[in-house]
């Protein structure tokens, strides 16, 4: 579909935001005008190295009538603030993961938004991509029979041993269901729907952790969030899933994804990724799927971009804020589960997101 470009402007110039500023100018439906940091500096050096028209401040950005998006890439705890003021703007906004770091903020969100008529969007956006886009066709197609169940793991031994700035995993909103969670989450009510009821187990192993990474080695950081959780989803479409994790564990042997069949297995690549390997279980032997679908690269932006196609269209869009807000309610509870110790029935609820057209031209998600 051939459309004017929606005009985009990022808040939040930190780590993650190269990929995108790289992504969207290659996505036909974005123009990346502006950018902002509390930093000024950090949005400086992005605006140099991706050619960013504008690099002004938040207020600024928000007060240009000519952009339509906003691109929020700031700490979890900053997603509600932003976005409400984005939206206030009278503009559509897409969230890093989560949406919020508490339901009452995610639902703070979604109801301004929909008093006044923008959207609202959140990452991930990697269900999109070509790995789990190819297993979502395998299962539509019915390759492995109907769902039964599903595994779903991130292990890993915590962020501050990689990350410049790792003090807000380890803060509220942080942790690795809320910074992993999103993407495991996200992957498996792709595939297999809506969530309707969970429990769970969580805890803080360490009450603090020690900083290896630079600039800042040697820096405690108190814990104030669970860092190893484990949560068992019941869909309201049926199955079962069980999802760990964890920030505590030096190595596993592990799936990322597994979704079990009345036919088969389905092992499902990295929810972090957009590509493959995909690999089906049937008649006693694994086998390799070639991907079905374009973007097997990092293709951080593509939710933005399909966000742009709804604004244009009028049609849904993928990455929503009701996904967003129902991943968010379903880790929220798998965490109230294990304070509370007993099963939660989830109040939220979404629709699957439509599968993608095969067969894309490069940089457009509509035909």
């Amino acid at each position: 579909m051939k459309m004017e470009p929606a005009k985009l402007g990022i808040v939040g110039c930190g780590s993650i935001s190269g990929i995108y500023c790289k992504n969207v100018q290659n996505l036909a439906a974005l123009d990346l005008v502006a950018c902002a940091d509390l930093i000024p500096e950090r949005a400086k050096a992005k605006a140099e190295e991706f050619n960013i028209p504008k690099v002004c401040t938040t207020e600024e950005l928000l007060a240009d009538p000519d952009i339509e998006i906003v691109l929020d890439l700031t700490v979890p705890k900053a997603h509600e603030e932003v976005a409400l003021a984005a939206i206030a703007a009278g503009k559509s906004v897409y969230n890093e993961k989560p949406l919020a770091v508490s339901r009452e903020g995610g639902r703070r969100v979604i109801e301004a938004a929909k008093a006044k008529k923008v959207l609202v969007g959140c990452a991930p956006d990697t269900f999109m991509g070509a790995g789990i886009q190819t297993c979502r066709k395998l299962i539509d197609d019915g390759w492995i029979g109907e769902p039964v169940g599903a595994t779903a793991f991130f292990t890993c031994r915590g962020h501050e041993l990689w990350h410049p700035d790792p003090e807000f995993y380890y803060e509220v909103g942080g942790g690795p269901l809320l910074d992993m969670g999103p993407y495991y989450t996200t992957a498996l009510i792709a595939l297999m729907g809506p969530v309707r009821r969970v429990t769970g187990s969580t805890a803080a192993s360490f009450p603090q952790r020690t900083i290896t990474s630079q600039p800042k080695y040697g820096k405690v950081v108190d814990v104030e969030v669970p860092t190893h959780t484990v949560g068992v989803l019941d869909f309201a479409e049926g199955g079962t899933a069980v999802m760990m994790a964890t920030f505590d564990v030096w190595a596993a042997e592990l799936p990322r994804i597994e979704v079990y069949g009345t036919l088969g297995t389905l092992s499902v690549p990295d929810p972090n990724g957009f590509g493959g390997p995909v690999r089906v279980w049937l008649k006693g032997a694994w086998k390799e799927v070639p991907l079905t679908h374009g973007y097997p690269e990092n293709g951080r932006g593509l939710g933005v971009a399909d966000m742009a196609y709804a604004l244009r269209s009028g049609r849904a869009h993928r990455a929503n804020g009701d996904m967003a807000y129902h991943v968010l309610d379903v880790m929220e509870a798998i965490e109230d589960a294990g304070r509370e110790g007993k099963h939660i029935e989830i109040a939220s609820t979404c629709e699957k997101p439509a599968p993608l057209p095969m067969d894309l031209l490069p940089g457009t998600l509509d035909e």
